[in-house]
């Protein structure tokens, strides 16, 4: 059965079916032709792949991060951003990362991440002399930083899928987000510095006071998020809903950029959206159930320990193998698929499962920003109206940033752990 599924999902995609519908028609043809199971089974392990308290997280999360982007608070972000990176040489191509790490803070979406901040930042690069393929490649790969500092979707999907606690991977994700962050700001340094991009970016640049005073309420949301749940007063369920009805006091009643008349195509986006990760999330969780039952797990357990005999060669085959996985395959369906078998086996080479968690969703998120099937990377082309081909050249560079800073979390532990131990 897993040889006629495996045939029957890389034919689908081949032929460009959707992910989810690859997923569910893979299943389908594995149950009906290769299994005694009856089709009822299909209905019900999707329903129950997402019959799941935590996961309800996830369209809260999403409401509140377009809620943000139409209430005022990503310029707000931007403007301190700028105020603080602006006058250096590229400091407007740094201002696009700083905003990112703070918008990432408050959204938990990469792709919300990049439409909210890159219709601001990418016009205002070209108009100050970075060629659009320059500005499209720094939004997409800095809006990454959406998945891996708390609020993070795959993160919640990570623990869900490996009963991992999701406050434990929440703050992992703290010290792997500021190194890449921290990364790319240098990176962006250097380069304008050598190449004599950003010559302009101190114009239009505002003081940090006055910047500060428009943004601190905007700013004060993961305080609230983030303390509430590791204070013990709600948990991260409940604060994707504390977060929803913040973005919604901030954005309608002191920011007063938020009206009712938007809400209705916020709340429509937000629907589309959820459906679309919920679709993905239960056609995983009917593959990965057959995928299961055949015994797929305890065999690729068996042959790894059999191959790799230490945690280091490991999680090098471990990393290309979703470098690799994650060019092609939507990171929510890998999580989903690929977590329960290979977390399990890092555990018997004593890597901690928050540790792990964090190595696969920074892996799958350079998925996100490289080709064919990036989501970044289409959000950013859809804003700059730029083709993916026109972005290649320039996002090898911010390519191999992350991947440097991929490899230091993967063998140094303490990056994504040391928070955790210090706190637990």
């Amino acid at each position: 059965m897993n040889a006629a599924i495996a045939i029957s999902l890389v034919i689908l995609f081949a032929l460009g079916v959707p992910i989810a519908i690859s997923m569910v028609l893979a299943s389908v043809i594995g149950i009906e032709f290769f299994s005694r199971l009856p089709l009822l089974m299909v209905p019900q392990r999707m329903f129950v792949g997402i019959d799941n308290f935590p996961l309800m997280a996830i369209p809260f999360f999403i409401l509140a991060g377009n809620l943000m982007a139409a209430g005022g608070i990503s310029e707000r972000l931007v403007d301190l951003a700028k105020s603080i990176v602006g006058g250096l040489q590229g400091g407007l191509a740094m201002t696009c990362v700083l905003t990112c790490m703070m918008f990432a803070a408050v959204s938990g979406s990469s792709v919300a991440t990049t439409f909210a901040i890159g219709s601001i930042l990418i016009p205002a690069m070209v108009r100050h002399d970075y060629p659009k393929p320059l500005a499209a490649s720094i939004q997409a790969s800095s809006s990454e930083l959406g998945v891996l500092i708390p609020p993070s979707i795959p993160l919640i999907l990570y623990g869900v899928s490996t009963d991992t606690s999701i406050g434990r991977l929440f703050i992992a994700g703290i010290g792997p987000g500021i190194l890449v962050g921290g990364a790319l700001l240098t990176f962006l340094y250097l380069f304008c510095k050598i190449r004599g991009y950003g010559l302009r970016d101190r114009e239009d640049r505002t003081g940090f006071v006055s910047a500060f005073k428009r943004a601190w309420v905007a700013m004060l949301m993961p305080v609230v998020v983030i303390g509430g749940i590791y204070g013990g007063v709600f948990t991260p369920t409940e604060a994707s809903a504390v977060a929803v009805v913040y973005a919604l006091v901030v954005g309608g009643l002191i920011y007063r950029e938020l009206t009712f008349r938007e809400l209705w195509p916020i709340l429509r986006q937000s629907v589309i959206s959820t459906a679309t990760v919920m679709l993905i999330i239960s056609a995983a969780a009917l593959f990965s159930f057959l995928i299961s039952r055949s015994g797929l797990p305890s065999q690729v357990a068996a042959w790894v320990t059999e191959v790799f005999d230490s945690p280091v060669s490991f999680l090098l085959a471990v990393n290309v193998m979703l470098l690799v996985i994650g060019m092609f395959v939507e990171t929510s369906a890998a999580i989903l698929v690929l977590a329960p078998i290979f977390t399990p086996i890092a555990m018997q080479y004593g890597i901690d499962p928050v540790h792990f968690g964090l190595i696969v969703v920074v892996n799958l998120a350079l998925g996100m920003f490289t080709p064919p099937l990036g989501v970044n990377l289409f959000a950013a082309c859809a804003v700059a109206k730029l083709s993916i081909d026109q972005l290649l050249p320039w996002l090898l560079r911010f390519v191999l940033v992350v991947l440097a800073c991929l490899m230091a979390i993967t063998y140094m532990p303490w990056i994504s752990m040391g928070l955790v131990d210090l706190l637990y």
